[in-house]
């Protein structure tokens, strides 16, 4: 078994979901596919440059492709998510929220205008073509939801969209588990609509007031919002985690022209730290 691919023990955990049908001409090994996808995301290198040890590149990136626009990606991380709430591995006493920038390359420019492809999540800011990151991680630093928009995009414009993603299946009936104590997040949330949204949620924030805010409060007569330090320190956990999201070169610089592809590419870098 070489770097970037599966163990056993993860490979067991997801064979099931990846079963091939009973019917049609068979299929090459969904193990070796799999292992080509994720030495792509590991290296950021071109498909045609897959090692031959993978089987045709056309194959892997067809399987890539078909297994991004039928929502595979999210299926398999959706279930090896439940099986670690079921588990008791998920921490729930707090939720980060943060976003990243991540630099396109000029492969990423020119998809095709107009039609089903409109809007790729590509934002000129200063430092050129940009897509950002918009995440959840749990307090052990591993992702739960995230959204994809323009690197000039605001976070606090993607708060709830974030929030409103961040749900894990229950193994038995009932509702996913969706809310969390507390949420921690830095002054770019800082809001009214957001601490509003969490209050009506009965979740309690974590968030800095950013100094016009409180120079308002302060002609206003109002009380400060008191911030929690002890759990404020924890929102590291939500840098580490884009720090091992990065590792991935595919994610780290974005090379898709569709923003469906960089969706699947991000889906499949959170399901490696989901992963045994």
């Amino acid at each position: 078994m070489r770097r970037h691919e599966l163990t056993d023990e993860s490979w067991a955990l997801i064979a099931p979901l990846l079963a091939p049908g009973r019917m049609g001409r068979p299929v090459r090994d969904r193990r070796q596919v799999v292992n080509g996808i994720l030495w792509k995301l590991s290296t950021g290198a071109a498909w045609r440059d897959l090692p031959e040890r993978y089987g045709p590149w056309k194959t892997v990136y067809e399987r890539f492709r078909h297994w991004s626009a039928d929502g595979t990606w999210d299926r398999l991380l959706a279930y090896v998510q439940q099986h670690s709430d079921a588990v008791g591995a998920v921490d729930w006493s707090i939720v980060c929220v943060d976003s990243t920038t991540v630099r396109a390359h000029q492969h990423a420019a020119g998809a095709r205008k107009g039609g089903p492809w409109e809007g790729e999540a590509l934002g000129r800011s200063r430092g050129g073509l940009t897509s950002k990151i918009h995440l959840a991680c749990d307090g052990r630093g591993r992702p739960l939801a995230f959204t994809l928009t323009g690197g000039n995009v605001n976070d606090c414009t993607q708060f709830e969209a974030v929030m409103g993603r961040t749900r894990i299946p229950r193994p038995g009936p009932g509702r996913p588990r969706t809310r969390p104590e507390r949420v921690v997040a830095d002054k770019g949330c800082s809001a009214r609509r957001i601490r509003a949204y969490l209050r009506r949620r009965g979740i309690a924030a974590t968030i800095p007031v950013r100094i016009d805010q409180i120079n308002g409060r302060i002609r206003r007569g109002e009380t400060r919002c008191r911030l929690d330090k002890d759990a404020y320190r924890r929102r590291n956990v939500v840098e580490r985690c884009f720090n091992r999201l990065k590792q991935n070169r595919a994610l780290a610089t974005r090379y898709d022209k569709r923003a469906r592809h960089y969706q699947a590419t991000v889906t499949l870098a959170r399901l490696r730290l989901w992963l045994p």
